[in-house]
């Protein structure tokens, strides 16, 4: 498992001891929730471990670009999305890449959008399922479904921040989110019935 240690000692001869202060103290503690992220992402302790070491390094290439005291964890889960998406597009050959550009505009997108009326389908399924079958159920969704059922439901980040974070409107984070959760209602259409889970939609 990667280290505070090991990421410092990645670093060559930071330059701003400012900079350097803001990267240990506001997005370093964030590592365990990136790494928690990566394992669900890449299903792999050892691809989790390289995702987390390569964010944290375009983390500090970009930590200039960072608004200090802001939402540093949102920032470093756009940089691992990006990644993970570019190592992933190279893997299928498939020919675009994320620009990194998209870390340095993040903070510039203002979109205070708020779908709170929106009902949270999700928080009944997970609050007392999280088990093996929940985990492989979300493993096996699409990797575009998987990351918004991650992001929102197991990451509690809000509409507007998933928005931000994989850059797509909020309407389209709001109906992936919705395909999203009705493929695991599917997948664990049996699972749910053992456990006492009844879908009072119906």
């Amino acid at each position: 498992m990667i280290t505070a240690l090991n990421i410092s000692l990645m670093i060559d001869d930071p330059t701003k001891a400012h900079l350097d202060k803001v990267f240990h103290d506001e997005l370093l503690p964030h590592m365990d929730a990136l790494y928690n992220f990566g394992f669900h992402l890449t299903r792999s302790e050892a691809d989790a471990n390289d995702l987390v070491q390569e964010t944290y390094l375009k983390a500090y290439r970009f930590v200039d670009k960072y608004h200090e005291g802001t939402n540093a964890k949102a920032w470093l889960f756009r940089i691992m999305k990006n990644a993970f998406i570019n190592d992933y597009r190279k893997k299928s050959k498939a020919p675009n890449q994320v620009d990194y550009e998209e870390v340095i505009n993040f903070h510039r997108e203002d979109d205070s959008s708020n779908f709170s009326g929106y009902m949270d389908l999700g928080k009944e399924m997970f609050e007392n399922m999280m088990g093996d079958e929940i985990s492989n159920a979300i493993n096996s969704l699409p990797v575009d479904f998987r990351v918004v059922i991650l992001l929102c439901d197991i990451e509690d980040f809000k509409y507007d921040e998933i928005s931000q974070i994989i850059n797509i409107p909020i309407g389209t984070v709001r109906s992936r989110l919705h395909r999203a959760r009705n493929m695991l209602k599917e997948k664990l259409k049996d699972y749910a019935k053992q456990h006492g889970y009844v879908d009072k939609r119906s």
